[in-house]
């Protein structure tokens, strides 16, 4: 009898079916899944609060759901945004930092159409600008939704958001660095037979610091807890003992490059500091209190007259 054998076949190179897509180091992480469905939780329950809330102002049926949370740098969120759009500018008042609600224009007309008693056509004219009257309502109607958001998140930080201004245009606000992480949350909003997609942009640190405080702090043992607490003594201890230089300055004064270059022995520099003006004291570049020239003893020396930090 004879067997016949076949040879195995060679392994075929693996084809590149795309084309290579660049990676952007600067774009956020990813947010780790128990985190991101903390926040969907919290976001889930603003949403519902705020369709209640539209429900009882506009008289109207109202529905709001989640339809996604992402993290992305603030110029995708921006450029993800129709050209024209209500981006209402919102003070968080814990860090003063700007969160961002995007709501089209033509829903916001609708709003105010179901508040002033109409049926709800509003205008279709996306670029038309709110007057003050339908701004002073459409704050009325933002002021306790956002009041929604300090309840949602009642049990991860202290959220107070306030509404600041109203603008148009995306690719004009800078509410953030283009390259900061945000966190935005998509909602699918239905207003009778109404449907748009709203946005609310927070910057991410604000909220994943707080997912990630309440997360340690869950986790933590007693013990674990008072070790922590004793090293944060210890390194506050330690950061006071470290020396510093500190640095008295007078107020710079400005000089073309022919007179630094033809400086020699015995040339005399005006300086632009006022004789009564007391001297800067400074560490690492800033500025922590003033001072008036003088010595002790033999040696030159200066007195602190005001204490003022400057950034």
């Amino acid at each position: 009898m004879t067997v016949h054998t076949t040879g195995q076949a060679p392994a075929r190179s693996r084809r590149r079916t795309h084309v290579p897509e660049p990676y952007d180091f600067r774009r956020p992480m990813t947010m780790a899944r128990e985190h991101a469905r903390v926040l969907e939780m919290a976001f889930e329950t603003f949403a519902r609060q705020w369709g209640n809330q539209l429900t009882a102002r506009l008289r109207a049926m109202a529905q709001v759901t989640l339809d996604g949370l992402s993290l992305q740098t603030y110029d995708e969120y921006v450029r993800g945004l129709p050209g024209t759009t209500a981006m209402m500018l919102c003070t968080i008042e814990q860090t003063r930092q700007t969160a961002v609600v995007q709501v089209p224009v033509s829903a916001t007309m609708v709003w105010i159409d179901y508040m002033l008693g109409g049926p709800g056509t509003g205008d279709a004219r996306e670029e038309r600008e709110l007057t003050e009257i339908e701004l002073t309502l459409l704050r009325g109607v933002m002021g306790a939704a956002l009041g929604d958001l300090g309840y949602a998140f009642s049990s991860l930080t202290p959220l107070d958001v306030t509404l600041r201004s109203v603008q148009y245009n995306p690719q004009f606000v800078q509410a953030v660095p283009a390259s900061d992480a945000v966190l935005v949350a998509t909602f699918l909003m239905r207003v009778g037979e109404r449907e748009d997609v709203t946005t609310v942009m927070f910057p991410a640190e604000v909220l994943l610091a707080a997912v990630r405080q309440a997360d340690g702090a869950g986790s933590r043992s007693l013990e674990d807890q008072r070790a922590h607490e004793l090293a944060v003594l210890d390194l506050e201890a330690a950061v006071e003992d470290v020396p510093v230089e500190v640095a008295v300055r007078f107020a710079p004064v400005v000089v073309r490059p022919r007179d630094v270059v033809g400086l020699s022995v015995g040339d005399v520099v005006p300086l632009s500091h006022p004789s009564s003006q007391p001297l800067d004291v400074v560490v690492d570049g800033v500025v922590l209190a003033r001072a008036a020239a003088g010595n002790n003893g033999s040696r030159l020396a200066c007195m602190v007259v005001t204490v003022e930090e400057k950034p």
